[in-house]
Formats: C-alpha cells, structure tokens, sequence
C-alpha cells in the first residue's frame, strides 16, 4: 500500500534510527508492565514475541527514513516468527503488541522527531500501524487456513482408521493432535451426502457446526456418496442426530451403538454401516434409526454380529430350561398369528397364561410379541437360533450314508 507523505528531515530520520534499540526496550518493558497474556507465555514465546515487536520497530524505521518506492513490506515483520506463535498468541493480542509500540513510539516523539516534524511522525506511526494490523489479519488468516486443511487431513485420516478398524499408535497421535486423545463415548453415524453447492466440505462444516452447537465433539468427512460423523462426548447421539439430521442428503441416517472411546469405534462404524445398507429392507423405516433396530434386516443381509446378537438376546434366554414354557407359547403365538385363544388351545392352556407368558417374554427378552415389529424381530431370532442348534451333516458323512 502506498502513501502519499511528505519525506521528514535528516536529522529526525537520524534520530528515530538511532532509537531502535532504546525503542525495543521500551517496548519489552511496557508489554511486561501492561500485558497480562504476555506475562503468562513460556520464556521461548515471549522472546518471539519480543522478535516480532523489534522486527515491526525496525521496519517502521526503514518505512520512515527510505523512499516511496522502497517501502518494506509491514507482511515482512512476521516472516521470521514461528507458525506455531499463531497458536499460543491471538490476533487480539497481536493488536494488543501493535498498540503497544505505537504508544512507544508516540510517547518519543517530541525528543525524536526534529522542529516542525512532529505531526508528520505521529502520522506515520498511525499509518504504518494500520499496514501492520492488515499484515497480521492475512498472517492469522494464513495460519488458520493451513491448520483448517492440515486438521481436515487428520479427520480423514482418524475416521478412514476406525472404518479399517486400524486402532494403531498412529491413530492414537493423530486423534490426540485433534482433541481426541481422552474423548469419551463416541458413536458412528452415517447417512447420504447432502446435495450442496460447493461438494464436500460445506456438508462437512454445517454438520460440524450444528453438533458442535449441542456441545458435542464430531470429527466428519465425506466418502463417496456417504456423509460420516464420529460423535463424542455424549451419551444420547441418537437425540443430537435427530436435531442435525437435515445436514444430510435424502435417506435414512444410521447411529451405531455408542461405544467408550476413539479406539473402540470400529465396532460402531460396522454396526452403522451394516444398518444402513439394511435399512432398505425396511420401507417404513424412521429418518434417524439406531442400528440395533435393523437388527432383522442385517441378520437377513448375512451380517455375521446381528445374528450373533439377535440369537443371545432371544432365542438363547428362552431357549434355557428354565423357561421353555416361555419358547413354546413365542412359537405358538408367532405361528398363530398373534392370536391370544388360537395359542391357548395349541398349548391346552387359558388364554390368561398365554397372556402372562407373553409379558415374562417382553421381560426376558426386551421383545413385545403385541408388536408387529418385535414379533419379526423374535421369528428371526427363534429362526437363527434353530439352525444354529441343529447340527449340519459333514459332506463326509453324508457321502458314507449315501455309499
């Protein structure tokens, strides 16, 4: 930016280059009297913070006493500082140590600047401190762009781990250097990329940003048509998912089993995506499903842990001896349609025990046999159950019989 100044005279140039040093001091003094963040940063920041102060004195120096064409560039005075000053020193208080020379430089003016010259100092102290709190926007903005980008490679990187379901040491750094070090229950969730103009990454920024607003932690990415959310920190997803479901595209949105943390969300992410691959076979289906209520279907698509679960939940519990009563009347009921006397006389019992029956069931089971939906859910069950108790001839034996 160039400015149309008159040029001051030799001797105030002297001067004010003759007082870099005592400037810098004043400088370091009056930041150690009057800045609190400064006091509190480590001895390496505040000597790059100091680092920085000199740099804007001695630029201002230049700026002053060289010509037009030969002004530096007030971007410059941050060039040597470290990237990761950006992280423990803000750009308040950057403007903060702006302000703070300029007060320094201000309060030298009379002895400075040489007869008539004083206004014109002043002048450009204020215009080249106006140049530098631009240069320190564009660098805080630079900083912040990089670190966005270099942060959303990491999110990649974290969540593509959990869907391989790689839990290694690398994961763990790079989950630490997001915040995600000592997350707790975390949940998988996943549905249909949003139609949006501008592709991924502002489906990605409003997911983040509307969980976020319910104090809920989210790591997020976009893979293929599918719109991933890592959700931690709460123990009710499937509420938070309800309130941020409009952030995806058409389609159900799945939430996995919340799992304790970061490294056990493989198990979340295989439960979510088995759902929603399921979840078709449910044409009446919920926009926000949990993936335990796609259980059946998933058991139906051929996935393994469904059915693993579905058999311990029901059929095993009243399958026990305990309770074969309780197998024999979720049959009878099953097979009848759901027909209170139709069941008590295949059993040879009152309708009243097939009634009590069937509340020990919903109590053995957390199944209701009076809904339509439960009732599938336990003829799965009892279904997958059998054939797993019936044993399965081995082709050899199958051959001697035959021979």
């Amino acid at each position: 930016m160039t400015d149309r100044r008159q040029h001051p005279s030799e001797a105030t140039s002297r001067a004010v280059e003759r007082s870099a040093g005592e400037l810098s001091t004043l400088a370091s003094q009056r930041m150690e009297e009057h800045l609190r963040w400064y006091r509190e940063l480590s001895a390496e920041e505040r000597s790059q913070v100091g680092l920085v102060a000199q740099a804007g004195i001695s630029q201002f120096i230049a700026w002053f006493h060289q010509e037009e064409s030969h002004q530096p560039s007030a971007i410059s005075i941050f060039a040597n500082a470290p990237q990761e000053l950006t992280r423990s020193v803000s750009l308040r208080q950057t403007l903060d140590l702006v302000r703070t020379v300029v007060d320094v430089v201000e309060s030298r003016v009379e002895s400075l600047a040489g007869p008539g010259d004083e206004q014109l100092l002043r002048e450009s102290v204020l215009r080249f401190s106006r140049e530098i709190a631009f240069a320190a926007a564009e660098v805080y903005a630079g900083a912040a762009e990089a670190r966005g980008a270099w942060d959303a490679r990491l999110e990649a990187l974290v969540v593509d781990a959990v869907l391989r379901g790689e839990a290694d040491d690398s994961m763990q750094s790079r989950a630490s250097a997001l915040g995600w070090g000592d997350v707790a229950d975390v949940t998988f969730v996943v549905g249909s990329t949003p139609a949006v103009a501008g592709g991924a990454v502002p489906a990605v920024d409003d997911l983040r940003r509307s969980v976020r607003q319910h104090r809920v932690e989210a790591l997020a990415i976009v893979q293929r048509s599918r719109l991933i959310a890592i959700l931690g920190g709460t123990r009710d997803a499937s509420r938070v998912v309800e309130a941020v479901a409009d952030c995806f595209g058409p389609g159900p949105v799945v939430v996995g089993p919340t799992v304790p943390h970061l490294f056990a969300a493989g198990r979340s992410a295989r439960a979510a995506l088995s759902g929603l691959s399921a979840a078709a076979a449910w044409p009446d289906a919920p926009r926000v499903i949990e993936s335990d209520s796609v259980m059946p279907e998933r058991a139906l698509a051929g996935d393994p842990p469904a059915r693993r679960i579905l058999v311990e939940r029901i059929y095993r519990p009243l399958a026990a001896a305990s309770h074969a009563p309780l197998l024999q009347t979720a049959t009878a009921y099953l097979e009848t349609g759901g027909s209170l006397e139709a069941s008590a006389r295949a059993l040879f019992v009152h309708p009243n025990t097939v009634r009590y029956r069937l509340g020990r069931i919903s109590d053995v089971t957390g199944y209701d046999l009076t809904s339509p939906r439960e009732a599938w859910t336990v003829r799965i069950a009892l279904a997958l159950g059998r054939l797993g108790a019936t044993p399965v001839p081995s082709s050899a034996s199958g051959a001697a019989r035959g021979g």
